[in-house]
Parts: C-alpha cells; sequence; structure tokens
C-alpha cells in the first residue's frame, strides 16, 4: 500500500479547551504530535503519499507538519470546510487525492502501538477493519468478529472498531443508496457517517477484521490524554 488517509478534521468539541487552539491530532503525545506517531509508522512501512482531511483549525496542519518530506512522505490537504464532512463525506472528498488502489485508513485522534505493516495490503472485500478490546467508555463495541476473519453487525464476540483499516474506494460506489444523499453542506459536498456503508457491506461478507491486543486509546478526553502522558513519562522515570 502506498497510500493513506488521515481523518483529522473533528472539531474536538470534548477536548475543550485544549481543542480552541489546537486541532486535536497535533496535541502533544508522548513527546509529539498525535499525528506525527501516524506519519513515522507510516513512513516506516513504505507509504508514500498521504492524505490529510481537515476542517477545524486548518492552518495549522501544513504549518506544523509541511509537505511532509522530513519523514520521506508527501503529505496532500483535503480541507473539507469550516463544517466537517463526517468519515464518509470526508473519504468520499479525499477520494479524488487517493488513487485507485486500496489505502490505510487512519483516525487522526487515536493512539496505539499497532503494526502497520502487519494490515493485509489487500483487503479480501471492500474493507479490513483493525478491532481492539472494548474500552471503559464504549463496553458493547462496536462489531463481532467470526471465526472466518469475517466482521459483522451482531454476535457476542463484540470488539471495538480502532479507527484504523485498509479499504478499497469500491466501498463507496452505492453511498446514496445507503446514506441517501447525507447531511448536505452544499451541493458538491455531502456529509454523511462510513458506519451505515460497513454494516450494509458487512450484510454481503465484504469486511473483514483482526483483532489488536496491544496497546490503543481513543484520546477522546483531556483525562485520556493525560494518562498517556502520564504513563509514559512514568515508563521513562
Amino acid at each position: 500500500m502506498r497510500h493513506a488517509l488521515i481523518f483529522a478534521a473533528g472539531l474536538g468539541e470534548r477536548m475543550r479547551p485544549l481543542t480552541d487552539h489546537t486541532p486535536k491530532p497535533l496535541l502533544t503525545v508522548r513527546g509529539k504530535p498525535l499525528i506525527v506517531w501516524h506519519l513515522e509508522k507510516l513512513a516506516a512501512i513504505g507509504v508514500h503519499y498521504v492524505v490529510i482531511n481537515t476542517s477545524h483549525l486548518a492552518e495549522q496542519f501544513p504549518e506544523t507538519l509541511g509537505d511532509g518530506a522530513r519523514w520521506g512522505l508527501r503529505i496532500r490537504y483535503a480541507y473539507e470546510g469550516p463544517t466537517p464532512l463526517e468519515t464518509g463525506g470526508g473519504m468520499l472528498h479525499a477520494l479524488p487525492l487517493l488513487g485507485a488502489e486500496p489505502f490505510i485508513v487512519i483516525n487522526g485522534d487515536v493512539w496505539t502501538d499497532a503494526d502497520f505493516g502487519a494490515l493485509p495490503a489487500e483487503p479480501d472485500g471492500v474493507a479490513h477493519l483493525l478491532m481492539v478490546d472494548n474500552p471503559p467508555h464504549h463496553p458493547r463495541g462496536d462489531f463481532a468478529l467470526g471465526d472466518d476473519g469475517k466482521l459483522r453487525d451482531e454476535g457476542d464476540a463484540r470488539l471495538t472498531y480502532s479507527g484504523i483499516g485498509v479499504f478499497r474506494r469500491e466501498l463507496l460506489d452505492d453511498w446514496r443508496d445507503v446514506a441517501g444523499h447525507g447531511d448536505t453542506t452544499d451541493d458538491k459536498h455531502p456529509r454523511f457517517k462510513l458506519a451505515p456503508l460497513l454494516r450494509a457491506a458487512m450484510q454481503r461478507g465484504e469486511i473483514s477484521g483482526s483483532h489488536h491486543r496491544g496497546e490503543w486509546t481513543d484520546v477522546g478526553s483531556p483525562e485520556r490524554l493525560a494518562a498517556l502522558n502520564v504513563q509514559h513519562s512514568g515508563e521513562n522515570a
């Protein structure tokens, strides 16, 4: 895989006041901006082209990250306007920059020690999702991972979607059939979530998954951010 998409357009409302002046993916985690962890890991596995979608405080991303050359990457920014387009609308908006081959997708507000190189270059179906154990704030999980490696919307062994996966652009082929016209911010940029498309594809057996049992945090609150950094300080003491 040579291309990747990082979702970085969120408003970070649950992280206020930290995100009043800094986008959540640029907050410092263990000594560097959260998004830099992703860029370093992507560069290490041979990804050379990264699209970062932006909205809230968008100008800070190129100011901080530049064109990606310091990591051996080429970064392109997909500005969604002042209102984020959600995950589905954001991916649709970024597709013209991503090419025809499968691409890695990463939520810009997660931290993990997962090896991106272990993700399949060619997903079995339209997407492969990296799943993790359910965190305390999301005990019911998202999807069930079967013994056959397929993800389903129903089942007992439910896990949480990590926000990391490999996607084919074909997942969005029928987005209007599933999501309707979305919450349209203008005629060209509909706003809709990916989850309904993933569930529809699961019913067709087109979504696979794997279980990461290492470290993973959804950096969704100031307390979780502080816990990550406190843990790191303790390890270095």
